[in-house]
């Protein structure tokens, strides 16, 4: 018994291995490759130029209440928690100096001189309301660094590398896994040892993942560590960031893998694949620009790769950074002071960086926990890769090699 299952283990070992390390040894000898990594790595880079001249660069004061004073009633930003929050105090004393207790607890929670800030979870809402003159006048500067760091790590996740490197590499590298082998004739050789052609497409995947994943993985652990050390705050490592960037790689692992099995079936149906793969991508742009901009609101995201993606970002997201809707709620208010509009509605006047951060940040809303929604997204991709390969198959099976 023994014998007879070493044998088929080693069997299947050595199969998978040669392919899978024949696959690796194509892609480390083409120029193309490291064209296209090269090319993805430079594009990262030169966007987080910009993110470290922003954090070095000191964010203008405003005196938002007019009083002559600036940053004088900051909000206590560290200490937003989710749930029912008590946040803020009134620094220069506008507020205890008020005559009544009725003025100086005009929120009516019972404490005076205080910002009372309710969280709705359920509906991802937080409703802010401040006593008079508390908080009226916020630190510009430490909430712009705070907000514009968080806003950049969810952009360039989001958008630059769970979309743009999770389907770049793909259209490149996996499209012609099985169609270059047939156009070339190469494909014979290994198809002439007993492997069933499922198991091609798959030990070709393999190789094709042993090369993006490490690569995925550790671009993202050198971004965590530039953007960790750079960013805002009081110590020396942001060690909070450092969950936020491993969904953000897990995200993009899991979509390149998707991606990669589709584009691989594309170029076996048709050797323009490529094309149908670009037709793919621009749909899944549009999945994109929806799941980011509709803050996860849109059920139609559900129909796609993209947009289990972001899910599973946007429940890092709120597993690591518990705070983060408040933070944004809190720069939208700004606080407190605006105009009307033409219903008699407060506008109030953001604070720097909070617009970026709202329209980068989404909620999961899959109606479960954080870890929950972030478990339901991985096995869905993980299915639609486990179809997308055994379409494939199913294709390369029938497909006459020439």
């Amino acid at each position: 018994m023994s014998t007879k299952m070493d044998t088929i283990w080693s069997k299947l070992d050595r199969k998978s291995t040669a392919i899978a390390e024949f696959t690796m040894r194509q892609y480390r000898t083409r120029i193309s490759t490291w064209v296209v990594l090269g090319a993805a790595t430079v594009a990262i880079f030169l966007m987080l130029l910009f993110y470290i001249e922003a954090m070095n660069t000191e964010i203008e004061a405003i005196d938002n209440d007019g009083d002559g004073l600036i940053n004088e009633d900051d909000i206590d930003w560290d200490n937003l928690q989710d749930g029912v929050n008590y946040v803020g105090e009134d620094d220069d004393g506008d507020c205890e100096n008020l005559d009544t207790t009725s003025q100086r607890d005009g929120n009516n929670n019972k404490n005076e001189c205080d910002v009372l800030i309710i969280v709705d979870t359920l509906n991802g809402t937080t409703y802010i309301y401040p006593d008079a003159n508390v908080d009226e006048d916020p630190d510009e500067d430490k909430y712009g660094k705070e907000a514009g760091h968080r806003a950049f790590i969810l952009g360039i996740g989001k958008f630059g590398i769970v979309y743009l490197l999770g389907i770049f590499l793909p259209l490149f590298l996996a499209t012609g896994l099985i169609r270059e082998e047939m156009s070339d004739g190469t494909i014979h050789y290994m198809l002439a040892k007993p492997i069933a052609r499922g198991e091609v497409l798959l030990y070709r995947m393999l190789g094709y993942i042993g090369l993006t994943w490490p690569y995925i993985l550790g671009l993202c652990g050198l971004m965590c560590l530039i953007t960790g050390f750079t960013g805002p705050g009081d110590g020396i490592f942001r060690w909070s960031d450092i969950g936020v960037w491993m969904t953000i790689a897990w995200a993009a692992m899991l979509v390149s893998l998707v991606y990669g099995t589709i584009f691989c079936a594309f170029g076996i149906i048709w050797k323009n694949g490529v094309i149908l793969a670009i037709l793919f991508a621009a749909w899944e742009l549009g999945m994109a620009f929806v799941a980011i901009l509709s803050g996860g609101d849109s059920p139609i995201r559900y129909f796609s790769v993209i947009g289990w993606g972001m899910i599973i970002v946007d429940s890092g997201v709120a597993i690591c950074w518990p705070d983060n809707w408040q933070l944004i709620q809190s720069g939208l208010w700004g606080g407190g002071q605006g105009t009307e509009n033409f219903l008699g509605e407060p506008e109030y006047v953001p604070l720097p960086g909070a617009e970026p951060l709202d329209v980068f940040s989404g909620s999961p809303n899959l109606g479960t926990s954080s870890w929950l929604s972030l478990i339901i997204s991985t096995l869905v991709l993980v299915f639609q890769g486990i179809m997308s390969w055994f379409v494939g198959q199913s294709i390369f099976k029938g497909k006459e090699v020439d």
